[in-house]
């Protein structure tokens, strides 16, 4: 009987046990769940914590709260001005309707490919919308935020708040790649050529400038040294005018010693007139009286 009771009681606390654990369960700070009861659902629980279920009628389905993305495979796009691209975009979402999310896209998976869908329309509508030039520079923000509001107001039907949506990258397809490395290479050419252009007209507009200065300034000098040797000629004039006047005799005997000392050298040969004029201060000797 004892064994029967042991045995008995050992198959009560198994039971008990394994009801418990049916019925009891916990809901962490990241997740919410579903109560569902033969395919109707019966409550959702967002508490974290201890909860319970009726066992095996109840099944629980806990669902995601944290922020969830999707990193999508690049795809091309075509812009307004008939320019390619490639675009990787990311998309950060997370659940606000667990029942409506469960109804519609049943799990991640399927949220994750509904929402790909949704952001690949809207970036296709955005992208065909502008040039090549604005997506890759100021413009893409402008961009996104209008993908992801547009994003967020179709997400909502699947229980869906669409967070963000960002760009990780843009290319060029591969076989346009060289093209427009190309016609890069000539832009730059173009505009260094240009720059060169400028900068010799510059250059030639300085040496011309500088010429002209140098000419101004050059003539100026001469017509200084021109002004100053006229005044000097004219002081030495007066000089010899007033020494003239004062002693002819003596200057004019000065004068001849300044010819000869100019004309008579030690190997010259002068052949001059014995009556000449220049000659007469070396034929005669004038004694102080």
């Amino acid at each position: 009987m004892r064994r029967l009771f042991t045995r008995t009681g050992l198959v009560l606390l198994v039971g008990g046990v394994l009801v418990l654990s049916q019925t009891l369960f916990t809901v962490g700070e990241w997740e919410q769940a579903l109560i569902i009861q033969l395919g109707e659902h019966r409550r959702t629980i967002r508490e974290p914590g201890l909860h319970w279920k009726l066992p095996l009628a109840q099944q629980i389905t806990k669902i995601e709260r944290r922020i969830l993305s999707s990193d999508a495979d690049p795809a091309e796009y075509l812009t307004l001005d008939k320019k390619r691209m490639l675009v990787n975009h990311v998309t950060r979402w997370r659940i606000t309707d667990p029942l409506q999310f469960f109804k519609t896209v049943r799990d991640e998976a399927g949220a994750r490919a509904r929402l790909d869908d949704l952001v690949f329309s809207e970036l296709r509508r955005e992208i065909a919308s502008r040039d090549f030039a604005e997506l890759i520079a100021a413009h893409r923000e402008p961009a996104m935020e209008a993908v992801a509001s547009r994003t967020a107001e179709k997400a909502r039907q699947f229980g869906i708040d669409v967070v963000d949506v960002r760009v990780k990258r843009a290319d060029l397809p591969t076989e346009v790649q060289a093209s427009v490395f190309a016609r890069m290479v000539a832009e730059r050419e173009r505009i260094a050529k240009r720059y060169r252009s400028e900068g010799a007209e510059e250059s030639a507009k300085i040496r011309a400038e500088t010429d002209k200065e140098k000419t101004i300034i050059l003539a100026r000098a001469y017509e200084e040294s021109q002004r100053r040797r006229g005044e000097g000629d004219a002081q030495a004039t007066r000089l010899y005018g007033s020494a003239f006047g004062q002693d002819p005799e003596f200057y004019g005997f000065v004068r001849s010693l300044e010819a000869y000392e100019k004309f008579l050298g030690e190997k010259s040969t002068v052949f001059l007139s014995p009556d000449s004029r220049l000659l007469r201060y070396l034929r005669e000797s004038r004694r102080p009286e």
